[in-house]
């Protein structure tokens, strides 16, 4: 998916609609689970949960998508599942970037914000039949979460990230390098999501 820096950043209804109508198209040729990169909801809400769950339809398919959930003391980058009977938080990050995004000296000095690290949670989580190891863009190169994964004998891996921000770079390419290895080097499948 290729949305640039709007993706997360443009959460207007017709955004939203327009992502819905591309996974109702998937859909519509027998897909079971779409998945969408890192942010591509923006800030999940009950009105996004809303109107994403009564745009399924009749349809089977199960949106798997990135979203942050923003509370006053900081925020939690999530990926979410959407089907037509509800919405749910599946995975909460594990290891948010450190400076840019996690950011625990802000509570030293009294202050909020910055992303949450849940180091130990959700190393994997249920998608339809099978287990999925997620990881959220940094997750991807670094070791902690991707053994914390596999200690948990996981069936496949979810790695979804957006880096239209890496623009003339290799970084997306390094990610997706990153993931196969660690994929192949378990005998995982790998399902991928990437926004440039």
């Amino acid at each position: 998916m290729e949305m640039g820096a709007s993706l997360g950043r443009e959460a207007g209804l017709q955004r939203q609609r327009d992502m819905i109508a591309t996974v109702r198209g998937a859909a519509s040729d027998g897909v079971r689970f779409v998945v969408l990169p890192e942010s591509a909801l923006g800030s999940w809400t009950p009105t996004v949960a809303r109107l994403w769950t009564g745009a399924s339809g009749d349809t089977d398919a199960t949106v798997i998508v990135g979203a942050v959930m923003v509370d006053p003391k900081g925020y939690d980058n999530v990926l979410v599942a959407i089907d037509r009977r509800r919405g749910r938080i599946l995975y909460r990050e594990r290891m948010p970037v450190p400076g840019s995004m996690w950011q625990p000296w802000r509570s030293w000095f009294g202050e909020n914000g910055g992303a949450r690290a849940d180091f130990f949670a959700n190393p994997v989580v249920s998608i339809g039949a099978g287990r999925a190891a997620p990881l959220i863009c940094y997750e991807q190169l670094i070791v902690w979460p991707v053994l914390q994964s596999m200690l948990h004998d996981p069936d496949f891996i979810i790695a979804v990230g957006n880096g239209w921000w890496t623009d003339g770079t290799s970084i997306v390419p390094i990610q997706r390098a990153v993931t196969t290895a660690w994929a192949k080097l378990f005998a995982k499948s790998l399902v991928t999501a990437f926004n440039t």
